[in-house]
């Protein structure tokens, strides 16, 4: 399944973080198997359902959907995006879009957003297994990007 169709779902926001209350969406096992480092995919429990918070101010990012397990952002191989202010975070994990590069290039006649489509079309991106957040990047960049814009 392409994870950037728009038939893709990851479940809809509806369980609440055990930490912030907020609520989350379900992710695919296959997002944990990839982004966890060995020492946290050793107790991941595959019969759980596992949901991500993306609130910034929460230190889970991947908790079960009976909360008897959490993994915070220092259990994965990779920074999250929401959970890190870095300039040298990905905003598009496929392609490496950080905030930096995504700042370098605003004003350019390619937008960002225009090459990941692209990409995108082509069938080329892997979100389900490089986005901590299981999901396309493509709303973050567009965000992002909006928001440089405004500012």
């Amino acid at each position: 399944m392409d994870c950037c169709a728009p038939s893709y779902n990851t479940g809809v926001a509806k369980t609440e973080c055990p930490s912030c209350g907020e609520k989350s969406k379900n992710v695919q096992l296959i997002t944990l198997k990839s982004l966890l480092k060995a020492s946290a995919l050793e107790t991941m429990e595959p019969e759980n359902s596992y949901v991500f918070c993306s609130n910034p101010a929460c230190s889970i990012v991947y908790f079960s959907g009976n909360h008897s397990q959490t993994f915070a952002a220092s259990d994965l191989k990779v920074p999250v995006y929401q959970k890190n202010p870095s300039m040298d975070v990905p905003v598009c994990y496929c392609f490496d879009w950080t905030r930096e590069r995504l700042l370098q290039t605003i004003g350019n006649d390619r937008q960002p957003a225009d090459q990941i489509k692209a990409h995108v079309q082509e069938g080329r991106c892997g979100c389900e297994v490089n986005n901590p957040q299981g999901a396309c990047c493509l709303g973050n960049v567009s965000a992002f990007v909006r928001g440089l814009n405004q500012g």
